[in-house]
């Protein structure tokens, strides 16, 4: 479930407001909002890395692993050739969407009935693989070579980007809080034209603190800085111990 935008910056301006720490703008609140949610998204890979290597609780609820897992998963996605940033291009190799951060895995599908994983292997893999008929791809046993963002799919009889499938995790979308201007000059908040974060809601309060933080540094306000550089560290803290 995604986090309002319009909620995020109503609630750090009803903030800065209340401490008469001056205003933020539409445009620095999107800038800033979108870096917040990079932020966010980036450690949390670091995050389930750091979790796997601690024992885990058996309650429900309070696996720490499954929880930020489950906040990766807000951005687990495959590739529609139907849609711009998710389309695979080439004829082998395949260029990723560009949507794309990190790859899960490929499979070949030429139709409906028909699935394959595919094989990931390293540069120095695929001579050895390729010449040993026992081990040489085949279209039931298929492998690809990853780098530069391109997909190399042996056998290379695999032209079709339609029966390819890329399941990856996805780039955060920018945030936008758009607008209108009303009769009187404000500005009217317009849903439509709007994204929201797309990071778990349990990550709102967060977001608050940080878009505050980054706000004090560009307002050069050290008490704002200070105090939602002591929120954001202290949640960290909550989180992680």
């Amino acid at each position: 479930m995604a986090i309002s935008v319009d909620t995020v910056y109503k609630t750090v301006l009803l903030i800065l407001n209340k401490e008469q720490r001056g205003y933020m703008t539409p445009d620095e609140f999107n800038k800033i909002g979108s870096q917040v949610q990079r932020e966010i998204f980036e450690a949390y890979f670091e995050d389930l890395n750091q979790q796997l290597r601690i024992p885990q609780s058996d309650v429900e609820y309070s696996d720490r692993v499954a929880i930020t897992d489950e906040k990766i998963a807000e951005f687990k996605t495959e590739n529609d050739q139907t849609v711009a940033e998710k389309t695979i291009g080439g004829t082998n190799p395949f260029t990723t969407p560009s949507e794309l951060y990190r790859l899960g895995s490929i499979t070949y599908e030429p139709n409906t009935a028909t699935y394959k994983e595919m094989q990931r292997v390293g540069r120095a893999e695929i001579y050895n693989i390729r010449k040993a008929p026992l081990t040489a791809p085949t279209i039931n046993y298929p492998i690809y070579l990853y780098e530069d963002n391109k997909a190399l799919v042996y056998p290379n009889t695999i032209v079709d980007p339609a029966h390819v499938k890329m399941q990856y995790v996805k780039k955060p979308t920018d945030v936008n809080w758009a607008y209108t201007t009303g009769s009187l000059g404000q500005l009217v908040y317009d849903s439509a034209n709007s994204t929201d974060f797309e990071l778990h809601n349990s990550e709102r309060t967060e977001v608050v603190l940080k878009v505050l933080l980054y706000q004090g540094v560009v307002i050069r306000d050290p008490q704002i800085v200070q105090v939602a550089a002591s929120r954001v560290q202290q949640e960290e803290v909550n989180e992680k111990s």
